[in-house]
């Protein structure tokens, strides 16, 4: 979006849009004009702003909408159930309707093909590679976890062409991730991103961006329903890269569950 459709969006979402405001004032409110007022709620995908300014009301008048506020100091204990699970249902929800499934099948191929396969992720995002690594070893596709900035220069400066690196970021602005990515890109390695805003600096040095979407609150954060978003993105990823080799996946699926069965306790 350019910054004025930026603008005008983010003052409706901020409410703005109701039964009295005009088309002028909101155009006067966004410092820009009518025409691109219009312009806006088409790119959007509806016919003019009345249209979309209709769409909003109703949205707004849904007795869940509410559920995405912020938890307080009032609510009972039912209801904190209810907001935390609407936001996490809702990510899915939003999550599963932007999905690219021309990159989700790239990203597959690229997993499935890959010689060397190297996780990165910080914080909450390397909690997402372990788990991701976890589940391919269960089919025997290897992967190597990063979660320190070092390590994650060090590996990527010995990838090459046919490596593939797997960056788990919710923000995709990470310094330091960013520059082991830009180290494995200068190497020809291939880059698969997962995060929640495809149009970040690593969304930038990608061959492939995975988006979840998520909105949160000041105690939960939009990372815990993009969290969960972005591991049901990956447990669907696993799941197409296992096809393309089903019955090894099975066979490796049968070993490997075998190994931990004697851990487990009658």
């Amino acid at each position: 979006m350019t910054p004025a459709e930026v603008r005008i969006t983010e003052i409706l979402l901020r409410g703005a849009a109701d039964e009295s405001i005009p088309l002028k004032r909101l155009a006067e409110e966004a410092e820009t004009s009518e025409a691109m007022v219009v312009k806006t709620a088409k790119r959007l995908g509806f016919p003019g702003y009345r249209e979309l300014r209709a769409a909003l009301l109703a949205y707004k008048a849904q007795p869940n909408v509410d559920l995405h506020q912020e938890v307080t100091p009032d609510d009972t204990v039912e209801s904190i159930v209810q907001k935390v699970f609407h936001t996490s249902i809702q990510a899915l929800e939003e999550t599963l309707a932007i999905l690219d499934m021309a990159a989700f099948k790239h990203a597959a191929e690229l997993i499935h093909g890959a010689r060397q396969r190297d996780f990165y992720g910080l914080g909450g995002s390397a909690q997402i590679a372990r788990d991701v690594s976890h589940k391919f070893l269960r089919i025997g596709i290897r992967s190597s976890v990063f979660d320190d900035s070092h390590m994650m220069a060090m590996s990527a400066s010995l990838l090459r062409a046919g490596d593939l690196v797997v960056v788990f970021s919710h923000s995709g602005k990470t310094s330091s991730v960013i520059d082991a990515v830009q180290i494995a890109r200068n190497n020809r390695a291939s880059i698969i991103l997962v995060t929640n805003y495809d149009t970040s600096p690593l969304a930038g040095l990608s061959d492939v961006v995975l988006c979840s979407t998520a909105q949160g609150s000041h105690l939960t954060s939009e990372n815990a329903a993009a969290r969960i978003a972005q591991l049901n993105i990956m447990d669907a990823i696993f799941i197409a890269v296992a096809q393309k080799g089903y019955q090894a996946a099975e066979q490796n699926l049968s070993r490997t569950m075998t190994a931990v069965q004697s851990k487990r306790r009658n």
